[in-house]
Formats: structure tokens, C-alpha cells, sequence
């Protein structure tokens, strides 16, 4: 790949608040990551505002039980998760209307493709990690996804 097409991919990063960028040519893979000044990585974390009118000071109130954490995710089957390794939009087909790559039940190999997201207008194919049978997809056609969202579940 040129010197000067890996430059314009760097101020293209810098200029974007992406945090990874990944262009393959052929067999040529260029794959640019940004790190924070301060070496960890930052998330933006929701900030909430209450504002309410003065309340008189309440009787102590009996300590409560902590919710449980289990009710925040769902259950995953019990296998090998395949998250997102990015953020974009997920596609179970390489073509509308086409037959997905694999569905429940079946077995695949390692390697094998399993949908593509796409990202800034590239197609980029998400694949087994592991062989085994397909035992849920847990993600929509055309929905979109967050990086590391789980995707598949292979046992």
C-alpha cells in the first residue's frame, strides 16, 4: 500500500472520532488504532440532572437489598460468545433477499463467515472463532451493533 494512502488514513482517523480503522487491498491490511493521551480508553458515560424542591428531612428508612444484576442482561446459551469486533450495521446475507450464512442449528468450522457489518461504506466479514453449532443469534438483519455487543453463540 502507498505511504501516501496510509497518511491520508491517518488524518481521516484524526479527523473522525472513530477509535479503529481497518482497510484490506488484496492481500494488504492497514489497520489504524487511536489510544488516548492518558493511555485508557474513554467512555462517555451518561450524566444525569435531578433538581426537586426543598423536602423535609424523612425518618431513617430501613436499609434496602441491591437489585439484582441478573435482571439487567439476559441469559446467554451456555458456548463461545462472537461479539462485534466493531460498531456498524449487521447483515445476516451478503445480498438482500439472498439466504443467510448460517442459521440455528448448524454446525460451522472456524473461519467460516457468519454476517458482515458494515462500516463507513466497507463490508467487513464477521467469522466462527471457534467450530461447533450455531445455538443462537442474538442480533437482526439490517440492526445496528455496538463493538464487543454479542452477536452469535456457538457451542
Amino acid at each position: 500500500m502507498d505511504l501516501r494512502k496510509i497518511k491520508k488514513l491517518i488524518d481521516l482517523l484524526e479527523e473522525s472520532n472513530l477509535a479503529e480503522l481497518e482497510i484490506k487491498e488484496g492481500e494488504e491490511v492497514v489497520r489504524l488504532s487511536r489510544v488516548p493521551k492518558n493511555g485508557m480508553p474513554s467512555i462517555a458515560a451518561p450524566v444525569t440532572v435531578a433538581t426537586s424542591a426543598p423536602v423535609a428531612p424523612a425518618a431513617p428508612a430501613a436499609p434496602v437489598a441491591a437489585p439484582a444484576p441478573a435482571a439487567a442482561e439476559p441469559a446467554l446459551p451456555a458456548g463461545h460468545v462472537v461479539k462485534a469486533p466493531m460498531v456498524g450495521t449487521f447483515y445476516a446475507s451478503a445480498t438482500p433477499g439472498a439466504a443467510a450464512f448460517v442459521k440455528v442449528g448448524q454446525q460451522v468450522k472456524a473461519g467460516e463467515t457468519l454476517g458482515i457489518i458494515e462500516a463507513m461504506k466497507m463490508f467487513n466479514q464477521i467469522e466462527a472463532e471457534v467450530a461447533g453449532t450455531v445455538q443462537a443469534i442474538l442480533i437482526e438483519n439490517g440492526q445496528p451493533v455496538e463493538f464487543d455487543e454479542p452477536m452469535f453463540v456457538i457451542a
